[in-house]
């Protein structure tokens, strides 16, 4: 590529080079929280585009730059339009743009709902594995979509004991598909859709939330055995009573404590952030314990951090240079200005 040039991946292209990779993504999950818990790295809030006659749809702007191993800057552009289900399309949509840290040209554009859904199920997956090690056999699904079908997917690599799901929607025809496609996709797990959440709650040593839902409906997780793990990935199940019995980790403190998730109402009803212990990346780079108490419920509640989605595109690039993938867009940026002029320079 000459340096006027960009690099455009499809989202067959990211999904060809990302397939048999998911031990792979985690990993560069992990070091992007470890790089982040160092502080090797800039990370703005993120920006609601909300539509005032339409308030269930949003396009959110996830600005980030990583240093690192990764040592790259760009904005994930993703929009969540859940009316999109019924016409037949995905909910969410994305693009993503990597910028070079040296002049702030951009790089690549990639599709990027792919890496979005896989970069949240690489978290996930990573956060089951140090909060309840390895030997997981049962999991439990709250939400029967794309994501909770991607964490399943990264849950059997981070967590290769799991031998049995337990799926839950309050729609049930979304229920019989998600056990459809994972019986098709993940062949030696045991699939049963459980008649509600509680039955879940129960039989799950592990148990991932990834609903739509706007408000917190979870009222109680007493029925859950003694040192579960709560993937609390849509945010908004959990009320703030429940969140504060937990032991909390969280990706970002400050991300998360905010959008009404059910962080934010937990500091809101409490006054401070006392109930979150530490975050992910802390546990990662050994500065806190995996769990403070075995016996209670941990939950992981990740906002969901541009960094990620930042150190998934620069592997999936690196990828597609290897394989060859990708369309590039000669002399994309203009040429440069002074260059351009025929008067001369002094």
């Amino acid at each position: 590529m000459r340096e006027r040039d960009i690099l455009v991946l499809n989202g067959e292209e990211v999904a060809g080079v990302l397939a048999g990779q998911e031990l792979a993504v985690v990993d560069i999950v992990s070091k992007a929280y470890q790089a982040h818990s160092k502080g090797q790295s800039s990370l703005p809030h993120s920006t609601f585009l909300h539509f005032p006659d339409n308030p269930a749809n949003r396009i959110i702007a996830l600005p980030a730059y990583l240093g690192g191993e990764v040592n790259s800057a760009g904005v994930k552009w993703i929009a969540s339009f859940p009316a999109n289900v019924k016409e037949g399309f995905d909910r969410a949509s994305a693009v993503l743009i990597l910028s070079s840290p040296e002049n702030g040209r951009p790089l690549a554009v990639l599709e990027s709902s792919i890496i979005s859904a896989r970069r949240t199920a690489a978290s996930a997956a990573l956060a089951a594995r140090v909060l309840s090690g390895e030997r997981t056999s049962t999991a439990g699904l709250i939400g029967c979509g794309v994501i909770n079908f991607e964490i399943v997917r990264f849950l059997l690599a981070t967590c290769p004991a799991i031998e049995r799901l337990l799926v839950y929607d309050l729609n049930a025809e979304s229920a019989r598909y998600f056990k459809e496609r994972c019986a098709q996709e993940f062949t030696r797990l045991k699939v049963k859709i459980a008649g509600d959440s509680d039955s879940v709650f129960r039989e799950a040593e592990v148990i991932s939330f990834a609903t739509t839902s706007g408000k917190p409906w979870v009222q109680s997780l007493k029925m859950c055995a003694p040192g579960t793990v709560a993937l609390h990935i849509s945010l908004r199940d959990l009320t703030p009573e429940v969140i504060r019995t937990c032991d909390n980790i969280v990706d970002d403190a400050d991300h998360v404590s905010r959008a009404q998730t059910s962080i934010h109402l937990a500091e809101l009803a409490t006054g401070n952030r006392d109930f979150i212990r530490c975050t992910l990346g802390d546990i990662l780079n050994g500065k806190d314990r995996p769990r403070a108490d075995a016996s209670r419920i941990a939950a992981f509640s990740p906002f969901g951090l541009g960094i990620l989605d930042i150190a998934l595109g620069e592997l999936v690039l690196k990828l597609a240079k290897q394989k060859g993938r990708g369309t590039i867009i000669e002399s994309f940026l203009p040429e440069p200005w002074r260059k351009a002029s025929s008067v001369p320079v002094a």
